[in-house]
């Protein structure tokens, strides 16, 4: 079938995207579902930061890619050997497909699933196959889902089965932004109740970060950013303290206002300069966990000693070491409560032809997710 599809070719395009138009809006060939895949409907797609750096080439991928990963949507068509979907069911879909027999997914780690990482930097589904294609010429997957198409075949493994009764906009923003926020609060962490937090990068992952501490039952909750907007919007969803981090003396600041730093602490914009200032507020005894995605080439550094004097722990956390089956519909079941308002970490919808625009709004980083309604 045709589909319309958000691809790029060129990776590193010169900002305003407005202007350079890295992505292009494509008409690409859409091969049928084959065995244990999926053909979808996308109903809504959330620009991530993810993109945005295959876009900006600080994460290389092999192109030309299809673009997009945090969707929802409605199952169109399965492939042979799937029997647990069926043509109208909604579904959320997942970045690293969980092949559930690698060893890190029998230990149940599915973020860390080899076959699904070997894929996704191929640009392949986790079976190794290639669905899009233009004038002969294949178009890569981005990470297994490329939710920036009308339709997109899926392999089953990355796809989460959901309820009916929530709109795909706001199930949209389960596929990364939650389950990696709140996940890395509630399982990479683990946060005891009345523990002190502190967040560093308000995007769509750290503002979920954020009101999973809230839900989890933080004391204390310490939001960092360069942008005062993103600043204002952690105050409404339950931050306690906020400090911006183009002031060189943040790290003093935070830890002179927390009496020695915080329990806990939430890197998430993948940048050298918020891991330093997120180390830096951790205090003595604490952990400090990143989510984010830097170039590979890009080194942080430490004073070694502190490790072990201050028995601290630094962690990383992938998809918020999420077993996305269990969590996805948990956290469903919690924002239907009112417990994690993810709705309000919308800052605009646009239309698939508008994406460029919506890359360059994403990128000045006043905007925490930015959603392609279909």
């Amino acid at each position: 079938m045709k589909v319309k599809s958000a691809v790029l070719r060129v990776s590193g395009a010169s900002a305003p995207y407005a202007e350079s138009k890295p992505i292009k809006i494509e008409t690409l060939e859409l091969d049928s579902p084959e065995r244990g895949e999926v053909l979808i409907q996308i109903k809504a797609a959330s620009l991530c930061h993810s993109d945005l750096s295959v876009i900006n080439g600080s994460r290389p991928r092999p192109l030309p890619m299809a673009l997009g990963h945090e969707a929802s949507g409605v199952v169109v068509e399965v492939g042979e050997g799937v029997n647990d979907l069926e043509p109208g069911d909604h579904i959320v879909c997942v970045f690293v497909p969980s092949c559930g027999h690698c060893v890190p997914c029998k230990e149940g780690r599915p973020a860390l699933c080899e076959p699904g990482a070997e894929a996704n930097t191929a640009g392949t589904l986790i079976g190794g196959g290639i669905r899009l294609h233009t004038n002969d010429e294949d178009v890569n997957h981005h990470v297994g889902v490329s939710a920036f198409s009308e339709y997109a075949v899926v392999s089953r493994n990355s796809l989460i089965k959901v309820a009916k009764d929530i709109p795909f906009e706001k199930l949209a923003l389960f596929g990364c932004a939650v389950i990696t926020g709140v996940g890395a609060v509630v399982n990479t962490a683990d946060i005891k109740l009345g523990s002190t937090v502190a967040v560093v990068g308000l995007g769509g992952v750290g503002l979920s970060a954020l009101i999973g501490s809230v839900s989890a039952g933080a004391s204390r909750i310490v939001a960092v950013d360069i942008s005062e907007t993103k600043l204002k919007q952690a105050k409404e969803l339950g931050a306690t303290d906020t400090f911006n981090s183009k002031d060189p003396d943040v790290v003093k600041l935070i830890r002179e206002a927390t009496g020695g730093g915080l329990d806990y602490v939430f890197e998430t914009a993948g940048v050298v300069p918020a891991m330093e200032v997120a180390y830096g507020i951790t205090k003595r005894g604490g952990t400090t966990v990143t989510t984010g995605l830097p170039h590979p080439q890009h080194h942080f550094s430490f004073p070694y000693v502190g490790l072990t004097a201050e028995e601290r722990t630094l962690k990383g956390s992938y998809v918020g070491s999420c077993v996305p089956d269990r969590d996805i519909p948990n956290f469903i079941d919690l924002f239907k409560l009112g417990r994690l308002p993810v709705d309000k970490l919308v800052a605009d919808v646009i239309s698939l032809d508008e994406i460029n625009e919506g890359f360059d709004k994403l990128a000045k980083g006043d905007s925490s997710r930015i959603l392609i309604k279909f």
